[in-house]
């Protein structure tokens, strides 16, 4: 089949405008799902001929020569033309060179429209399973690193400002969640992208007697689709994985946004490894933080790819429509830039240098045992409104004074409240504010460890899932 002869010329007297040839073509870049392509025609050649529509040895020199042009595009040795259209037909005509009018045949009873809806959930399918294994070696760094990081205090902030103690370890478990809520919904989606359009045909179904259970089986997907016209217009799975991706993103840019900030002299909570900065072409004392900069930019580019699709499909009629075509480019995109994303984070937080006593120091500014001070009097009979307003003047006093609450004599902390007595002195410490927070969710190390524990066991469980 010459690049010109295309697959519905019978309707045509004249060929395809040039640029109209170039400007529909989509072989620029769905090429990269030909695996997958080959794979679902495979499928597709053995249920045709077990429901006996073609021989048994025609399905086998279908299968034998869908390999070889596999093997040939994996060494680079296929040449794509813009003149087929698209991967899918560049495939077809490739086989119909190498084994002749067998090749032919293959694509009864089907049509592209489920023939690419097929070829992309395997793809997208394929690509969930590396990025729920990229989140779970990102949550194992995480683990590792909160454990370590147990009992290093640093400062919690609320409207960026110092409110109470935490541990490292307990805010890098909580990124931890963020990542495990994430992995968590590329599986939920995994289970609704994983049925099978193929057989759906353009928009009716077929003619022919085939047997969707068995292809279905042989390419691992759950079940065929139920409704045919909804089988090659559906691209709500590609839609719903861009939201999850998006939302990754949303995470690793708030992350990024942390690291940023705590690389700054201003904060100086931790110094970001050499590999993973650029330098100024002017300022020669410059160490940007490059990586983490880009893990926030990148955000933009996904919740845009996740906009394009949304629009893209608002306005379609059933069944399918040549705007389908552009939704691959978005996924394709996605898949790399959250791919990359997670492994940059993955291979930045242990190369990094967190400085504890820094922490320690940022986290006694601000009086943030303030909220223990206010606890430790509804101890002692007060009500909290009462008790709030009480430790609101120890801090107005502190402040007079230039000191840290612990550091107010008793008998001026006494003047806020006569129910304050010498044992208020430990709880004022920041070691005393965490100790106090041992419960479940809360940063008191032992927590921090005991956190780390679960975690690891559910990961261990979300891996079990995968399996």
């Amino acid at each position: 089949m010459p690049p010109t002869d295309k697959a519905w010329k019978g309707r045509f007297t004249e060929p395809t405008d040039a640029f109209v040839e170039a400007f529909t073509a989509s072989v620029g870049f769905d090429q990269r799902l030909y695996r997958h392509d080959i794979r679902g025609s495979i499928a597709h050649a053995h249920m045709l001929a077990a429901v006996g529509i073609i021989q048994e040895s025609e399905a086998a020199l279908i299968a034998e020569g869908l390999s070889t042009i596999e093997k040939d595009i994996d060494a680079g040795h296929f040449t794509w033309s813009v003149g087929r259209e698209d991967v899918h037909m560049n495939i077809e005509a490739a086989l119909i060179e190498r084994i002749g009018e067998v090749g032919k045949k293959l694509h009864t009873a089907r049509s592209r429209n489920d023939q690419v809806a097929t070829a992309v959930r395997l793809y997208l399918r394929e690509g969930l399973d590396g990025l729920v294994g990229q989140l779970q070696r990102l949550g194992s760094v995480l683990l590792m690193l909160a454990e370590r990081e147990a009992e290093t205090i640093m400062p919690g902030f609320t409207h960026l400002q110092v409110a109470q103690p935490v541990t490292l370890g307990h805010h890098l478990l909580a990124w931890f969640e963020m990542f495990l809520r994430d992995a968590g919904r590329l599986k939920d989606a995994r289970a609704r992208l994983n049925v099978m359009p193929l057989g759906a045909g353009a928009l009716a179904g077929t003619s022919f007697p085939i047997d969707r259970h068995m292809t279905a089986q042989a390419l691992g997907f759950t079940r065929p689709t139920e409704n045919s016209l909804d089988a090659v217009s559906d691209r709500d799975f590609v839609i719903e994985f861009t939201a999850a991706a998006a939302l990754i993103m949303v995470h690793l840019s708030r992350i990024a946004e942390e690291l940023v900030l705590w690389s700054t002299p201003q904060f100086g909570f931790i110094e970001l490894a050499d590999g993973f900065c650029t330098g100024s072409s002017i300022m020669p004392q410059k160490k940007n933080p490059d990586v983490p900069e880009l893990l926030r930019g990148k955000s933009g580019r996904v919740i845009g790819h996740l906009t394009a699709l949304l629009v893209l499909m608002k306005g379609q009629p059933l069944a399918y429509n040549k705007d389908n075509q552009e939704d691959k480019e978005p996924l394709f995109d996605t898949l790399d830039t959250v791919r990359d994303s997670l492994r940059a984070l993955t291979e930045l937080l242990p190369a990094t240098t967190f400085h504890r006593k820094r922490m320690r120091e940022e986290a006694r500014r601000g009086y943030p045992t303030a909220t223990d001070l206010a606890d430790y009097l509804v101890r002692r009979g007060l009500p909290f409104r009462d008790a709030h307003e009480a430790a609101g003047r120890a801090v107005r006093l502190a402040i007079d004074r230039g000191v840290d609450l612990a550091e107010l004599p008793l008998s001026e902390l006494k003047t806020c409240s006569v129910l304050i007595e010498a044992d208020i002195f430990p709880v004022l410490t920041l070691e005393g504010s965490l100790a106090a927070r041992d419960h479940l969710g809360g940063t008191a190390p032992r927590q921090v460890h005991e956190a780390v524990a679960r975690g690891r066991t559910r990961l261990a469980d979300l891996e079990a899932r995968s399996a």
